[in-house]
């Protein structure tokens, strides 16, 4: 018989931190911790299978489900000595929600479940605190009837901050018992007007309620744009959490929190984290109130004036760190822990793995291997490939001139400029039109997901250091500055103001999450150094990894950089990209417009020193690594004047008509140029350009080898081969020219001669191709769209759809179609090698910079993966780990 409903508490727990499929991370570490003997209040866990269940049976539940969680509340009642809907001694319970993965605020929450017009007044005269008692139930009805019941918590601010002016009072703290019980009934009263029936009093129905509405949540947009973004599959499910309340808002010697064993942002080995006394916890990561410093040193730091929890709760402090340590060192990893101090006890209310930014999991990581607390294979599995990201890119520099409106709290680190926009909406729609784009609100919340992700950077009024902006900022890598008090944000009319400074939306500002600085325009920027930590993770992935990785460069610069970070060589260098400098373009076009091999020959001779130039500046950078480089590819069309004055440029340079040229233009049009004329087909049909190419390559190979004493070995690749006769035809094109400028220089280079695998048919007649080819190149770009038949450039259309409705796990463009694309890829990788056992196989397309298309790659048995200059340190990393896991 399944078991649907687990309980922990008292030092014990029929969970385990490993059972996170089945108990949600929440439920796993509650059980953990109990089972640890920390201070846990008791409470149940219903598992992830009853999620599954609830959608796969029209919301409904397992038939014993009922009596399980009655037998559960039971050891609850009998554990904290009250009972659940008693008048004189009322046990009270949080619902909280509790997925296999951390999803922080995505998913519904309710507290102070078990309150109605009766239980109140026992939790008055129990705690001989009528303004606790009263203020909880108001903060039970307000969220129930948001979370549960969809009454708009607008409605209840409002009349709170009615309340408040009617009284003549500023602060939620200067109302007392009797404002608290007016409130109280004033909510009920809104939301019977809301829902034309009364607030629920049974205190299981409000029970089912709260568990229906935490089932239900796991289906909501937020959750679901999370879980998009961070590749969560939708049938995992969620836990459902009830667990005692215990109480951080009973007065001054209560106290509610949030804190990392390690700061989140920098790494660094110090507590971190924040409280409020007399508070509840959603009042901390909510930004309702400004939280106050957990540690003496964090206060001074922050300049705060008041006083940090070390130093107004100093032994309740010690007992924090003391589980701060005892949590550490069992999970081996920084933690995330939320907690309650009532009357003076401490109570753990949650733990987990604390999400961090890229620059705090590495040095997490390597610290925690110099300390011997994990192995160096654990800390190279411990950083997330992707995060990487956020080390890569530029950081304000110093020294440039920056005009400061205010500041904030660094909440989350690196530098973003962009201009203005007050709602999530609009950053999504501005980022879709390419705009950089600042979030700016008062604060944000769940519903902001899509906007935070579509911003490059995200600037809040309140808030503390972890707050809700905070922490998903730090988790998307997104520069965040949160808590810049004197910022007023209308977000309805388009303004924020500051110290009498308007900033209106579209105009553009600059913010820094390393110092929590506001800029008003835009701000010179510096590369990022890649040493310390950084290198040393680097260097241990690299000894574990398989895969060699290259990247895609055209250019000098480009290729520089991917020297930097790491690069072993050049994957696909594209040709055509050198075309479009200067007058270069000039002679592309007298080649194109040629109408004999005589004039296209005259032009193709004014291109030769300047794609020989090319090569020579790129293997000098590369000295002595493998070089592919991809003869010319695109339509002819691509390169062809479109103004009348670029037609008159060309005439000019080579004598022609204009009229002439512009007729000659119109025949060279195609109706589907990404499968016409392009790639082999040009070189087949006009083999004097491929023929040039490949002199300039030799050339200068040759000139490179000759001046710094490296081997040269250029792999030349042929573009969208579909025969085996298309590639030896141009092979033999290639060896020619070899032969010549090998005979005309007096010296020989090693080279060779492959081909891109870009087509099904290539995939396909993979083993009969091989016989011509040294090497293959998977160019998944367009072999996913020859293969779905979708065209990347028309895609955005539409693919959001395909993926939210599941019909692609994710964008096959970001990241490979291992079902189908990846089956051609396996296919040609096993047929090439069936004719040539020791055939080169690579991939580079922009999948090669991907974690899940490297892990790919690893399985199948490639030799390397060539991507973006930036994505070299992502794709070595990806390649450890994929090694790691075999």
């Amino acid at each position: 018989m399944t078991k649907w409903v687990y309980s922990f508490g008292d030092g014990a727990a029929e969970g385990r931190a490993d059972m996170k499929n089945l108990l949600g991370g929440k439920g796993a570490n509650l059980a953990e911790m109990a089972s640890l003997g920390l201070p846990v209040p008791p409470g149940l866990t219903i598992t992830t299978e009853v999620c599954t269940y609830y959608y796969a049976n029209g919301r409904k539940y397992p038939d014993t489900l009922e009596s399980e969680v009655n037998l559960a509340i039971a050891k609850i009642e009998a554990s904290v000595g009250a009972k659940f809907g008693d008048k004189d001694n009322p046990l009270l319970v949080s619902v909280r929600s509790g997925a296999r993965v951390s999803m922080p605020g995505m998913m519904d929450t309710v507290l102070n479940l078990g309150l109605n017009d009766v239980t109140v007044e026992g939790l008055a005269a129990n705690s001989e605190n009528a303004r606790f008692a009263w203020d909880s139930y108001r903060r039970f009805i307000q969220m129930y009837s948001d979370v549960v019941l969809g009454v708009d918590h607008y409605h209840f601010e409002e009349l709170i901050e009615i309340h408040k002016e009617e009284k003549g009072v500023d602060l939620d703290t200067d109302l007392d018992a009797d404002d608290w019980r007016e409130i109280a009934q004033a909510f009920k009263a809104k939301t019977e007007e809301e829902l034309g029936a009364p607030f629920p009093q049974d205190v299981r129905e409000q029970l089912w309620g709260a568990i229906g509405a935490v089932f239900s949540s796991w289906q909501i947009d937020r959750a679901k744009v999370y879980r998009k973004l961070n590749n969560i599959p939708e049938d995992w499910g969620t836990a459902v959490n009830v667990q005692a309340m215990v109480f951080g808002n009973m007065g001054e010697t209560s106290a509610t929190g949030v804190a990392f064993t390690r700061d989140p942002s920098t790494g660094d080995n110090e507590y971190y984290g924040e409280y409020l006394i007399n508070a509840q916890g959603e009042d901390v990561v909510a930004g309702i109130r400004t939280p106050q410093n957990l540690t003496k040193a964090a206060r001074e730091a922050a300049g705060a004036t008041a006083p940090s929890m070390e130093e107004s709760m100093p032994e309740v402090f010690g007992e924090l760190a003391a589980v701060f340590e005892k949590l550490e060192n069992h999970y081996k990893d920084m933690q995330d822990i939320e907690f309650t101090v009532q009357r003076g006890k401490l109570w753990m209310l949650q733990t987990r793995s604390g999400k961090r930014t890229a620059k705090a999991a590495l040095k997490i990581a390597v610290e925690m291997a110099a300390d011997g607390l994990i192995d160096e294979k654990t800390a190279v599995m411990r950083v997330e490939p992707g995060a990487l990201d956020q080390l890569l890119h530029p950081t304000l520099d110093p020294d440039a001139p920056r005009d400061v409106l205010t500041r904030g709290l660094p909440a989350s680190p690196g530098a973003a400029s962009g201009m203005v926009v007050f709602d999530a909406d609009h950053a999504e729609q501005a980022a879709k039109e390419g705009k950089a784009v600042i979030l700016c609100r008062i604060e944000t919340s769940p519903e902001d997901i899509h906007g935070m992700h579509a911003a490059k950077g995200i600037l809040t009024a309140r808030g503390g250091m972890t707050s809700h902006a905070a922490v998903v900022a730090r988790g998307m890598g997104r520069p965040c500055v949160s808590g810049a008090g004197q910022l007023r944000i209308d977000g309805k009319a388009g303004v924020m103001s500051c110290a009498g400074r308007e900033v209106r939306e579209g105009d553009i500002i600059t913010i820094d999450g390393a110092s929590g600085e506001v800029m008003v325009g835009e701000v010179k920027t510096l590369q990022p150094e890649l040493a310390g930590d950084f290198a040393k993770l680097m260097e241990w992935a690299d000894s574990y990894r398989k895969l060699k990785v290259r990247t895609n460069a055209d250019t000098p610069n480009d290729t520089a950089t991917a020297r930097e970070f790491g690069a072993e060589g050049i994957g696909l260098c594209r040709t055509e990209h050198m075309f479009f400098e200067g007058e270069r373009i000039i002679a592309v076009r007298e080649m194109i417009l040629a109408e004999d091999l005589a004039g296209r020959k005259a032009a193709l001779e004014k291109l030769l020193p300047m794609q020989r130039g090319d090569f020579e500046e790129i293997f000098k950078i590369m000295r002595g690594l493998p070089v592919t480089i991809r003869l010319l590819d695109p339509p002819l069309h691509e390169f062809l004047p479109r103004e009348e004055d670029e037609f008159e440029d060309v005439a000019k340079a080579i004598g022609a008509d204009v009229k002439h040229l512009q007729r000659r233009a119109a025949e060279l049009h195609e109706f589907n140029p990404m499968l016409g004329h392009r790639g082999c087909r040009l070189g087949i049909t006009y083999p004097e350009i491929y023929e040039m190419q490949a002199r300039a390559i030799f050339e200068a190979a040759i000139a490179v080898e000759k001046e710094t004493g490296e081997t040269v070995v250029p792999e030349i690749m042929i573009p969208l081969v579909a025969t085996r006769k298309e590639l030896g035809m141009l092979r033999e094109v290639v060896e020619a020219a070899a032969a010549q400028v090998f005979e005309e220089k007096g010296h020989t280079v090693e080279y060779m001669v492959g081909t891109m695998i870009e087509l099904p048919r290539a995939a396909l007649q993979a083993g009969k191709i091989a016989v011509e080819a040294d090497f293959f190149s998977f160019g998944t770009n367009d072999l996913t769209q020859t293969t779905i038949g979708i065209s990347r450039d028309d895609a955005a259309r539409f693919l959001d759809e395909y993926v939210k409705k599941d019909i692609f796990a994710q964008d096959p463009f970001v990241s490979i179609d291992q079902d189908g694309v990846g089956e051609l890829v396996e296919l040609g990788a096993e047929r090439g090698r069936s004719t040539k056992p020791d055939l080169k196989l690579g991939i580079c397309g922009e999948h090669g910079g991907d974690p899940a298309s490297v892990e790919f790659c690893h399985r199948t048995g490639l030799d390397y993966v060539s991507c973006s200059p930036y994505r070299v340190p992502i794709a070595r990393l990806a390649a450890a780990q994929a090694a790691l896991k075999d």
